[in-house]
């Protein structure tokens, strides 16, 4: 019994002995920080992150073979302190989640038939695909079958429909899909991506300034998911009140349903949804990325600033918008008349952009408050030029500088800024010009007293730019038109006061680099037009003065158009940390244009803070459309009327500057929206079915 004792002892005293000289043989040092790591993930080995395990997640993260928000499962909170723990920024620390961009499955047409393995990694393999559309979805469901979660389901429609709710964002739907139909993405990611050449759009979508997602929000419509709506059009275009009225929807233009019957009013529809939301009583809350601590300026409060703070706000950034007037809008708020845009939407709209935590420090003037260096020495890191167009064209004859000669947007931006929105004017009144802005100042004189006015335009109505709907409204107006007219004096009296506008007839011969037929004056046709007011509404350009003060080094390169130079892309201007975007850079354009180049700005800024290359995607569909989406016929439409503008009566409305236009009853929406054949690249939905031959 001794003996076996003494054996067991000699034997545990040898294994301790080896244990204890090889554990510094073959020690190995754990870094105490992965412990740590795993203690902050969710726990759940569920592999999605696509690790073994939590464990295995928290050795990639300290290996830096893995981003703090690895942990799908944890989320923001998760990534932020694992990036406490690792030293480091979170970095997007913002929930990934899986987006289709396929809404139909069973509508491209076969172009041959598949009884082989069901999966849609062995169609792919097969010329692409069975179907004829080159980017829609195989409709087999190997992103179902990936799913750990059960995330996705297939829709009635043959394409599969992720629910957010479930969806972590692990990333196996988007590696099963040989399609790419299936993105996983954070906010940050789809607010930056921009229209590319492979992407499924719709033609309407492709044309938008702003790329919104019109067949998504007009589908939410539909399904009376107004909220949805709302989110879709703010996650491209932030004042959906404003363009909701004043935006020219050029999208209808290339209306597929529009080659057989009227085009949908997607206009009126997003209006719907943004009267909607802004009299509901409450904002639906739009989320930010957490802060990069990174601080940019913002010079110039219009449309193209408001929307260049709101995307760099969302991404992340601190931003201070700088703005001259007492008010932000710029022009839509100050060239843009209250019968068009009221004050209190506008107001509306831009509080809660601001809300969102961005600075505004008005009445203050770039060039007399601020330089451009100044901010730079302030700590901003990046600089948006959103300034605007504001330096009204001259004519350019004797006499426009007499008493009651005005320039449009000095005349417009008089009236917004006056407390009854009030100025003293003429009784008999001139506008020279055939724009937006012409239009706009006659309709304003309409509505101010004047008894007698006149647009003077050396063109005729077929070239006129403004908007048709503008022009007709203003002719319903009592508005009078003298077409093939230009100016060639203001005559005035002996005190100085206008009592006429001289003009020549002119005739069209022709075309110029516009496209539109050259007016040709006819000599010896000289007429006058007895008016006590002549306003000129021939255009703007950016007012360069604002620069004086600025060192050479900190001058952007301008244009021989007086704008500023930038790569159209980009947008950033001949300094790297200087970009701008809307009239300042475009010239008077649209406001969608002027958002949509706020956005384009907002991501090059983003990737200038970041370290990143300022650059964009070889694929970019910028102004350009898909060749195989425009159709020439589009068999199965059903002529459906349009849904006709609710508009206050003219006599109701000239007397005062309550808002004409008005929003659509929720029976028209409805009917509207299920005018829309919910279009992709190549797919729609036919009123009818109908055999194609």
């Amino acid at each position: 019994m001794i003996e076996a004792v003494l054996v067991m002892m000699f034997i545990g005293a040898a294994c301790g002995i080896l244990l204890s000289v090889a554990s510094k043989v073959f020690y190995v040092w754990e870094d105490p920080r992965i412990s740590e790591v795993e203690y902050y993930t969710a726990g759940a080995n569920c592999g999605g992150c696509g690790y073994a395990g939590c464990s295995a997640a928290a050795a990639a993260v300290v290996a830096g073979k893995a981003a703090p928000s690895v942990c799908i499962v944890g989320g923001p909170e998760s990534a932020q302190k694992i990036a406490a723990v690792m030293g480091v920024s979170a970095g997007s620390a913002e929930a990934l989640r899986s987006m289709n961009s396929c809404s139909g499955g069973f509508r491209a047409a076969d172009k041959y038939f598949y009884d082989g393995a069901q999966t849609c990694a062995a169609l792919a393999n097969l010329h692409g695909g069975r179907r004829v559309c080159s980017v829609g979805c195989l409709g087999m469901g190997d992103c179902i079958r990936s799913c750990k979660f059960d995330a996705i389901h297939m829709g009635s429609e043959g394409y599969p429909v992720v629910d957010e709710a479930k969806c972590v964002g692990c990333g196996a739907c988007e590696r099963a899909c040989p399609k790419n139909i299936l993105t996983v993405r954070t906010m940050s990611q789809r607010l930056l991506h921009f229209n590319e050449l492979d992407d499924a759009l719709a033609p309407c979508q492709q044309t938008c300034p702003a790329e919104i997602n019109i067949p998504q929000y007009i589908d939410q419509i539909r399904k009376g998911d107004y909220a949805g709506a709302v989110n879709t059009i703010r996650e491209r275009n932030p004042l959906l009140l404003t363009c909701g009225r004043v935006c020219p929807h050029p999208c209808e233009n290339y209306c597929r349903r529009g080659i057989e019957d009227e085009p949908v009013s997607i206009n009126q529809l997003k209006r719907f949804v943004a009267d909607w939301e802004m009299n509901s009583g409450r904002r639906l809350p739009t989320p930010c990325a957490p802060d990069t601590g990174r601080k940019v300026a913002v010079v110039g409060g219009g449309p193209a600033g408001v929307s260049c703070a709101y995307f760099l706000r969302r991404l992340g950034h601190n931003v201070t918008i700088f703005e001259a007037m007492p008010k932000l809008g710029g022009i839509t708020r100050y060239g843009i008349p209250e019968y068009r845009l009221p004050d209190e939407v506008l107001d509306w709209e831009i509080q809660g952009i601001l809300d969102l935590g961005i600075e505004a420090r008005l009445n203050q003037r770039l060039g007399r408050d601020f330089t451009l260096k100044s901010l730079r020495d302030e700590g901003y890191e990046a600089i948006f030029l959103g300034i605007g167009a504001w330096k009204d064209l001259a004519i350019g004859v004797p006499g426009e500088d007499q008493k009651g000669c005005w320039k449009g947007i000095e005349f417009l931006s008089q009236v917004a800024g006056s407390p009854d929105k009030k100025i003293p004017i003429g009784k008999r009144c001139a506008v020279v010009g055939g724009g937006n802005s012409a239009i706009d100042c006659v309709r304003t004189l309409k509505r101010l007293g004047a008894e007698e006015v006149w647009i003077v335009y050396r063109r005729t109505r077929k070239e006129m730019p403004a908007n048709e709907v503008e022009i007709v409204a203003a002719e319903h107006e009592g508005i009078q038109f003298q077409f093939l007219a230009a100016p060639k004096r203001v005559v005035a009296d002996a005190q100085g006061r206008v009592v006429g506008l001289e003009y020549l007839k002119m005739e069209l011969g022709e075309p110029d680099a516009s496209g539109r037929r050259r007016p040709v004056p006819v000599e010896g046709s000289e007429t006058i037009l007895a008016v006590d007011m002549v306003i000129s509404a021939i255009g703007q350009q950016p007012d360069q003065a604002c620069l004086n003060q600025e060192t050479k080094e900190d001058r952007p390169a301008i244009t021989r158009w007086n704008t500023y130079d930038n790569d159209p892309e980009l947008l950033q201007t001949s300094l790297p940390y200087l970009f701008t975007a809307g009239d300042a850079a475009t010239g008077p354009s649209l406001v969608v244009d002027a958002i949509g180049g706020g956005r384009r700005a907002a991501r090059s800024i983003h990737q200038f803070l970041t370290g990143q290359p300022v650059q964009t995607s070889q694929m970019s569909l910028r102004k350009k459309h898909i060749a195989e989406s425009l159709f020439k016929t589009v068999p199965g439409v059903v002529k459906k009327a349009r849904t006709p503008m609710p508009e206050l009566h003219v006599a109701e409305r000239i007397t005062s500057m309550i808002e004409v236009d008005q929003v659509i009853s929720e029976k028209d929406a409805a009917y509207e929206s299920n005018r829309c054949l919910n279009c992709c690249r190549i797919c729609y939905n036919p009123d009818k079915r109908v055999n194609v031959a």
